[in-house]
């Protein structure tokens, strides 16, 4: 197996779990060994102002593989679905991308659906929710002194644990389908001051105050997320790739990576 990351501890990490992983700036051509033989290729690098950089970068030596590949699999976003007032979502409703990012992401989703018609690879979409997993999480959050609990009335988000991720990739790997779009989240869309207090009860830690929207100083970024209100359908990887979620709501995923941590401190 192989990869590329922009980071060299990222790839040190990748290398110490058997990946062959190269660090390679974003304007870099991948070396033409490195895709040689290549069958099963994934691509989590975001879109910029001119479009999916892998793509723009690389178009040549991926036309040239794309005879051997096999699976295609792009790492998207639910945001492609823009704002729906909390309204559910599934893989057959419209994209309305409601920020810049979500209508980069759906250029993108095009751009390689658009490679797969041409070339004949066959390319899979998974549209992520919000992603929280080891190191990344509302625990960290809490413990880091960060956590606030922002509300803004009936808004929700959908979630995803990292290793949830992995098996929907793996199923997809071994059922594909060529064009496919899955949505990728737990089973609750939850409200984030809900899910805050939910971690500060693991913790023993006390829940900090509500803060009306309103109210709330966030940067640009931050606020642009509660600009998308929706709930987001699960159903395909279930029905389709067979997928049991190991994490189907964030309790389990907090509680799970709560113990692993404990185990790993030997508390």
């Amino acid at each position: 197996m192989r990869g590329t990351t922009r980071d060299a501890a990222k790839a040190q990490a990748l290398q110490r779990h058997g990946i062959d992983a190269t660090t390679l700036p974003a304007d870099a051509h991948l070396p033409a060994d490195l895709l040689a033989g290549t069958t099963h290729l994934l691509s989590s690098v975001p879109p910029d102002a001119a479009g999916d950089p892998v793509l723009r970068i690389h178009a040549g030596e991926l036309e040239t593989i794309a005879p051997g590949l096999e699976w295609v699999g792009y790492l998207s976003t639910t945001g492609v679905y823009g704002d729906r007032g909390g309204d559910w979502v599934d893989e057959d409703s419209e994209c309305r991308p409601a920020t810049t990012r979500g209508a980069r992401r759906v250029a993108a989703e095009q751009a390689w659906l658009a490679f797969g018609q041409r070339t004949g690879a066959p390319v899979h979409l998974f549209r992520l929710a919000g992603i929280y997993g080891p190191g990344r999480n509302a625990l960290a959050t809490v413990r880091n002194g960060r956590a606030r609990r922002i509300v803004k009335p009936g808004q929700v988000f959908s979630r995803t644990h990292v290793e949830d991720i992995a098996q929907v990739l793996r199923a997809s790997i071994d059922r594909p389908r060529a064009g496919a779009a899955y949505n990728v989240c737990d089973d609750e869309a939850a409200p984030p001051q809900d899910v805050i207090a939910h971690a500060c009860g693991l913790l023993n830690a006390p829940v900090p105050p509500d803060v009306p929207f309103e109210a709330a100083e966030l940067g640009d970024m931050a606020r642009s997320f509660y600009a998308e209100n929706k709930r987001v359908r699960n159903n395909r990887i279930k029905q389709e790739l067979g997928v049991s979620l190991r994490y189907p709501t964030y309790r389990e995923g907090l509680a799970a990576l709560l113990k692993q941590e404990q185990n790993r401190s030997g508390g």
